[in-house]
């Protein structure tokens, strides 16, 4: 079974929250649009950025649900839906929900708590999920840095070479040479989609092709004039561009980490309230310090638009 490689920035969209902090998917519809607009080309949702570690499995499948429904009739827009990863029987039930309401792919990443004790492990959980969902693409998530699981993905490709619908790994991990290596292999297989937005260069310079990345919600032009730089041969510009990336991802860092990727939708028009506990989210005052030094990355410059058409309340 062969699938299409995916091609351009995959957003990985954050859950939109109230403000006593349930989940918000009356903003859904008008989100896709705007992602749509900025040219991205999917969406993988409930994975990091969207807390899909924080969702209970009846959210997961609500906004699946309303995912599906609102991109059912866009063949160029790819959903794609993190499973989860620690429980294999709410793994299957979500990947099973995620097929019959029409998302285009799954994933699943290792669980992070009782974890696999080698490659033939993790691998036999890959097919376990992969054999419920025969009709669609399945997708490993390879995030070591959260789930401690750091099994070389050439070596799971080797293991899963015989499940008809795995179609490749969302790779958000640093090691170059293993990623070349899952790229190249058997003739360039299986689809691999970069996941750290401030390598994108050298993902770039490896074979990269499609990427998911958070900052692809409210920074999508910036890449995209990145990749075009690459593409013509002008690495300056590439390399001004991805320190560019590189800045506006370092504010992550000084204001708090991933619920900082909020405060950026807010300046971008799109308000998806705050992150649930045990995530930290900014304070007032912090929010006020935070747009001053946005405002010196010169972010309007390569910030996502909201158009016009597009209302977000």
């Amino acid at each position: 079974m062969k699938f299409e490689h995916l091609q351009g920035l995959i957003a990985a969209p954050f859950t939109p929250m109230d403000n006593n902090g349930g989940i918000n998917t009356t903003i859904i519809p008008a989100y896709y649009k705007f992602l749509k607009q900025n040219g991205n080309t999917g969406a993988f949702i409930c994975g990091s950025t969207g807390e899909g570690v924080s969702l209970t499995i009846e959210e997961k499948k609500h906004i699946t649900d309303v995912w599906a429904k609102c991109t059912v009739s866009d063949k160029d827009f790819k959903v794609m839906l993190l499973v989860g990863g620690n429980t294999l029987a709410d793994c299957i039930e979500l990947a099973k929900h995620a097929q019959k309401a029409g998302i285009y792919a799954v994933s699943f990443t290792s669980p992070s708590y009782f974890k696999p004790a080698n490659v033939a492990v993790l691998a036999q959980m890959c097919r376990q999920i992969a054999a419920a969902v025969p009709g669609i693409p399945f997708y490993y998530y390879h995030i070591p840095v959260l789930t401690n699981v750091g099994f070389p993905m050439i070596d799971l490709l080797n293991a899963v070479n015989d499940v008809p619908n795995f179609a490749g790994i969302k790779y958000t991990h640093e090691d170059f040479m293993d990623f070349l290596s899952c790229s190249t292999f058997q003739n360039g297989q299986y689809d691999m989609l970069w996941g750290r937005d401030e390598n994108m260069l050298p993902a770039l310079a490896v074979g990269a092709k499609g990427a998911v990345g958070s900052t692809f919600n409210y920074a999508a032009p910036l890449y995209y004039d990145l990749i075009n730089a690459f593409e013509n041969n002008d690495l300056e510009k590439a390399q001004q561009l991805q320190q560019k990336s590189v800045d506006m991802i370092r504010l992550l860092g000084k204001y708090g980490g991933i619920s900082v990727g909020k405060a950026y939708m807010k300046l971008v028009g799109i308000d998806c309230g705050e992150f649930r506990l045990p995530v930290s989210n900014m304070t007032q005052e912090q929010f006020e310090n935070f747009k001053l030094d946005v405002s010196k990355l010169g972010f309007d410059e390569f910030k996502s638009n909201l158009q016009p058409q597009v209302s977000i309340k």
